[in-house]
């Protein structure tokens, strides 16, 4: 007698459940990221602070009255651009990547055909990740630290209201910013081709979050921080489980090899042929 296929939904609930256990699978490796040493970090920190602090004070308030005088076009223009730094612009076709990818990986595919489908939801999965772990962290702490956006204090650059939980008083850091330089980040150390292309991005949503006096630049630099260094960090956990990266021995850390836009595309030709 037979034994009958299991479901498209059991197929994918094991799918799911073997990504959670090699996420969070012990690290393989001793191996840690030469931009993670403690002299890079604590340099990299110093710097950061310093740059905070030095844009607070003299380049908010002047930026603000800038912003205040520009004119209407530019403000409308920027208006359309800063809507696409919303981080569902990326999570929900990359959620919904997956969630296919989930379905259709099943027992009866090739061995060749699932190593092709695991890598591309590694990959997927990173960018996820990537994107939406820094953006949810600083969408907490934002609202914890409670500083009045520009639009509410005007040139008051240090009016602060801790703990409120409240959207006007959720500027430091740029939520907008942080998911604009996650995603650069993120795409750009998989298919470094697209750095361009996603630093302009990045650098384009961050201007128009303080053209629409939605922030002050010390949040879009607080944000642009976040997001990179969070992206990185996913980057390194999976890195550390051999998931899509591998940490070489003097640091560097790369995607592993033997994923093609050919392969794929042939991949795919045979799911849609089934």
């Amino acid at each position: 007698m037979a034994v009958p296929s299991p479901s498209r939904l059991r197929c994918a609930s094991e799918n799911v459940a073997i990504a959670l256990r090699r996420l969070l699978r012990r690290r393989r490796g001793a191996a840690t990221p030469i931009w993670r040493a403690y002299a890079r970090l604590a340099a990299g920190a110093a710097a950061a602070t310093v740059a905070l602090l030095l844009t607070m004070i003299f380049v908010d308030a002047a930026a603000v009255r800038a912003a205040k005088q520009a004119p209407a076009w530019l403000i409308a223009s920027f208006q359309f651009a800063t809507d696409l730094g919303l981080s569902g612009w990326f999570l929900f076709p990359l959620g919904l990547a997956l969630i296919v990818l989930a379905f259709v990986t099943v027992p009866t595919l090739s061995r060749m055909n699932q190593r092709v489908l695991a890598a591309l939801s590694v990959r997927l999965g990173f960018l996820f990740l990537a994107i939406a772990i820094p953006g949810l962290v600083i969408a907490v702490i934002k609202r914890l630290i409670g500083r009045a956006r520009p639009m509410v204090a005007g040139e008051d650059v240090f009016l602060y209201k801790l703990f409120v939980w409240r959207p006007e008083y959720a500027s430091f850091p740029s939520g907008h910013a942080t998911t604009a330089f996650a995603a650069a980040v993120a795409f750009g150390v998989l298919w470094p081709r697209l750095r361009p292309l996603m630093w302009s991005y990045a650098l384009v949503i961050a201007a128009s979050r303080v053209i629409v006096t939605a922030h002050h630049p010390s949040d879009v630099v607080a944000g642009a921080i976040a997001g990179a260094v969070g992206a990185l960090l996913v980057r390194d956990w999976l890195a550390a489980r051999r998931l899509g990266f591998t940490v070489r021995t003097n640091g560097a850390v790369e995607p592993l090899a033997g994923l093609s836009f050919g392969r794929i595309k042939r991949v795919a030709r045979g799911l849609f042929g089934q």
